[in-house]
């Protein structure tokens, strides 16, 4: 029984030491060694747990994923609104880039390579579907938009996800521009 706490306790160090590297250099310039080195294992662990390099990375995308979800879904059970969720999903992206920037570095360099690797692309596809239903059940389906009729739930719910991760990009890449991350609240726009 001790043997199977030792690999869960080592798989998951690794997998968070893999989360760390790829946030702080990106998955292009990180190496199975430099996640070894980070996690204290010796490479040879690594393959153990994951295989390769990819195996690896895609337990590291389903960790980010889980995280994601499951924080988001929490913010918009909290209040009791369709207006009230839009305004805390919001503020928890604003606070996710303020807070943990890593996070969304993470998605950004996984969403590039799902573009070119097939296990990637049907993980990240299933997150931002995940994430449009989320906000089509929690804030759309429920609240008369008068100057959005016309537009289907699904579609809104994309234009505000697209619109929070783009914004959220600019952010990331120009940290000096203070307006940003306030630009998150012009999607308040759709709900008045």
């Amino acid at each position: 029984m001790a043997d199977e706490t030792d690999k869960l306790n080592q798989s998951e160090k690794i997998l968070l030491a893999a989360s760390k590297c790829i946030s702080s250099r990106g998955y292009a310039n990180v190496s199975l060694r430099d996640i070894a080195n980070e996690a204290g294992v010796v490479l040879s662990q690594l393959n153990y747990y994951y295989k390769n390099k990819e195996g690896l990375f895609t337990e590291v995308v389903k960790m980010m994923i889980g995280k994601y979800l499951l924080e988001i879904e929490e913010c918009l059970t909290v209040e009791a609104s369709p207006r009230e969720r839009a305004l805390s999903l919001i503020k928890y992206f604003r606070d996710l880039l303020k807070y943990n920037p890593e996070l969304f570095k993470l998605l950004y360099d996984f969403t590039g390579l799902a573009l070119w690797t097939p296990t990637f692309s049907g993980l990240l596809s299933n997150l931002f579907k995940e994430l449009s239903n989320m906000i089509e059940k929690y804030i759309l389906n429920n609240l008369q938009i008068k100057h959005l009729k016309g537009y289907s739930p699904k579609s809104l719910s994309r234009l505000i996800l697209g619109a929070m991760f783009g914004t959220a990009i600019q952010v990331l890449l120009d940290d000096e521009e203070e307006d940003l991350p306030e630009a998150l609240n012009a999607v308040q726009i759709l709900f008045e």
